[in-house]
């Protein structure tokens, strides 16, 4: 079998700064890990996502690709990918088209959990600066894009505390990223991630993680925030497992495949979640969770069962393959 893994175009043009300088780097490098943890098995290349895809796909005679593309620009880049595979038939791993989208929403995703009886934060989302006049929610408000991954557009200061800093962050991010940016309700408890894996009646939950903010310096908001995981990722403790009851441990896991099903979610994905009074409240899925060896939350996981990168990227691998078998059988 052939795989092509396949990621974006440079980003750094279309996101200023540091964000988009470290999304770039950080899936050049992901994507080496993935070839090095594939190539004893699989024969492997690699592709960017440019006008010239498809025919170096065909040209190739790939049977299935690795999707590591976010998109560079637009409201509905991270299908993008998705959808030109789909109209061209060719197999990928990870969620279609629907579900990478409404994932990649936060304000439909949220829409989606509170009509599906999951507990999430409330929210509303701001077009224009009149839109916060005659705002309902209760401080402190997180400001955020509705459509970045990987803590993108979420610094320390989007944590807001009154109606003056919510105003100068709301314009800020109206400015930078894709509107309309959504506001939340910030829940004020420990912060876990789920990594789900599986489709259908076979889905499995990796050793929940804990993120525990209490190290982080005073001046520093308790939010994984772009600066917590970036530059002061040093600080941050990770218990995995999570350091709760069997009680709680199986309601966050439940709670965490709701989610992943409300939104038709395939193969794997991770989903955030805060505990507030023994409540989990659902702040966002990520649809294409990083998959870099060293750094993101889904490898600590899947180490944490004793599942190695290498054993991981092929399971997510074989997980797409089984589900591919069916839909084609």
């Amino acid at each position: 079998m052939k795989i092509a893994i396949v990621r974006d175009q440079s980003r750094a043009e279309f996101l200023p700064g540091e964000e988009g300088i470290q999304e770039d780097r950080q899936h050049k490098i992901t994507m080496g890990h993935i070839k090095e943890a594939l190539k004893d098995t699989y024969e492997v290349i690699d592709l960017i996502m440019d006008h010239n895809l498809i025919e170096n796909l065909d040209r190739e005679k790939v049977d299935l690709v690795f999707n590591l593309c976010n998109g560079i620009k637009g409201e509905a880049s991270l299908i993008q990918l998705p959808s030109l595979l789909e109209f061209e038939d060719i197999d990928y791993t990870g969620s279609a088209p629907l579900g990478h989208g409404i994932a990649y929403n936060k304000i439909y995703s949220g829409k989606i959990f509170k009509a599906s009886g999951i507990a999430t934060p409330g929210f509303i989302q701001v077009n224009s600066i009149e839109e916060l006049d005659d705002i309902k929610l209760s401080f402190p408000l997180l400001v955020k894009p509705k459509d970045e991954g990987s803590s993108r557009g979420i610094q320390d200061d989007s944590l807001t505390f009154d109606r003056e800093s919510l105003i100068e962050k709301v314009k800020e991010g109206l400015e930078t990223y894709n509107p309309p940016m959504m506001v939340m309700e910030y829940i004020e408890g420990t912060e876990f991630t789920v990594g789900v894996l599986g489709n259908g009646d076979d889905i499995r939950i990796l050793p929940i993680l804990e993120i525990d903010f209490s190290r982080l310096p005073e001046e520093l908001n308790k939010i994984y925030s772009f600066e917590a995981k970036f530059e002061y990722d040093k600080y941050i403790t990770y218990h995995i497992p999570a350091r709760v009851d069997e009680e709680t441990y199986k309601k966050i896991s439940e709670t965490a495949i709701k989610a992943f099903n409300s939104l038709g979610l395939r193969d794997y994905s991770r989903v955030d979640i805060r505990l507030k009074d023994g409540v989990p409240y659902v702040i966002e899925i990520n649809s294409l969770p990083g998959l870099d060896r060293y750094n993101s939350d889904i490898i600590k996981m899947a180490e944490a069962e004793g599942m190695d990168y290498d054993t991981l990227i092929k399971t997510i691998v074989n997980i797409s393959k089984e589900r591919i078998r069916k839909e084609r059988a």
